[in-house]
């Protein structure tokens, strides 16, 4: 199902009378009631955002936006900016850590070259769909044209709809850019009003003068580019490829009634620009782990997000988010199959 711009569009709501005959389910199942913790408020929301009685999370789909970043050229990171390419490579032959997590759980993996400063060839499971080989410097200009900010945003909006098509019950975005926990903080720091030394962190390993310097650049790229707190303008002025196209598969999910389980610092950050955007967005938001990256944090309370996991873990790619996905399942299964205490026989709890 084609949907032209749905980031201007809000997307629809939940199912009210699913999620509430969830909620009633989960008050007779043979155990005490809250005694699963988050796991039944899960397999609740999952029910109302499926529209069924018995959620299911699969099939699950995992897509990897890519893209290199202009501001690499102020020093921003530990890696050279070829990794990108490279790691686009890594992907495709199954050796990156989103690979063997898709593998493990039977999960579909794409990946979508958004454009890289280094060669990439054609490669299995690669989507090319080259806006320019990285955006802009953005401590010195807009990061992105409005053009091309519509172009990232459509191919999201595109992996959405194939996810759709392939019959996805949730969609995992992933993210490879070398440069863009500085854009990601960027980001966080125009739409949340904090300063950046609060949300810069390290990103791929600089020391603590790495992080200085990087903070510095932010500050410099939030001076330039001014108050304007419009979500897509800001997206434009600070974003990069693959966080706009995070913003516009999130949004297309949501238009599609696809939950969207949250990776870490860069796809929370797509994931809150797209609520700036639509805000009725975030119903379709479940939040895998909190990252190491210090922003993580903010933008998690920004969403008002509880996250299931807190590994120490600050990757990317969508990997924290696929570590979860035994959770989902978990709480689905239990959902589904546990017995009522009518059903067994089991006496419950006694009125006080």
């Amino acid at each position: 199902m084609a949907l032209p711009d749905s980031w201007l569009t809000s997307p629809p709501r939940p199912s009210v009378q699913h999620t509430a005959l969830a909620a009633e389910r989960q008050q007779v199942l043979t155990k005490p009631p809250g005694s699963l913790g988050q796991l039944e408020q899960l397999a609740i929301s999952l029910a109302g955002l499926h529209g069924t009685d018995r959620p299911s999370v699969d099939p699950v789909r995992m897509v990897v936006f890519a893209g290199d970043h202009g501001v690499c050229a102020e020093g921003v990171s530990a890696f050279p900016q070829a990794v990108t390419a490279q790691m686009i490579a890594n992907f495709a032959s199954g050796g990156a850590a989103i690979s063997v997590m898709a593998k493990e759980l039977g999960a579909s993996l794409e990946v979508v070259n958004l454009g890289t400063v280094g060669e990439v060839p054609e490669l299995p499971g690669v989507i090319d769909q080259i806006i320019a080989p990285s955006t802009a410097n953005m401590a010195e200009s807009p990061a992105m044209s409005s053009r091309q900010v519509e172009s990232a945003l459509s191919s999201g909006d595109e992996a959405a709809r194939r996810a759709a098509n392939v019959g996805c019950r949730l969609f995992i975005g992933g993210d490879m850019g070398i440069g863009n926990t500085t854009s990601a903080a960027a980001l966080a720091c125009a739409l949340l009003g904090q300063q950046p030394t609060t949300l810069v962190g390290p990103g791929t390993g600089l020391n603590s003068e790495g992080v200085a310097r990087k903070a510095r650049v932010v500050e410099n790229a939030l001076q330039r580019h001014g108050p304007d707190r419009d979500p897509l303008m800001v997206l434009a002025s600070l974003g990069g490829f693959e966080i706009a196209a995070l913003t516009g598969a999130i949004l297309g999910c949501a238009a599609r009634r696809i939950p969207v389980l949250v990776d870490g610092f860069i796809v929370s950050v797509a994931a809150l620009v797209a609520v700036h955007q639509q805000p009725a967005a975030r119903e379709w938001l479940l939040f895998a782990h909190r990252s190491a990256e210090p922003g993580h944090s903010a933008v998690l309370e920004a969403l008002d997000a509880s996250p299931l996991l807190d590994l120490g873990m600050r990757l990317g790619e969508g990997s924290g988010a696929a570590v979860a996905v035994p959770l989902l399942r978990a709480a689905c299964a239990l959902h589904n199959r546990m017995a009522s205490f009518t059903d067994a026989g089991v006496s419950g709890k006694a009125e006080e």
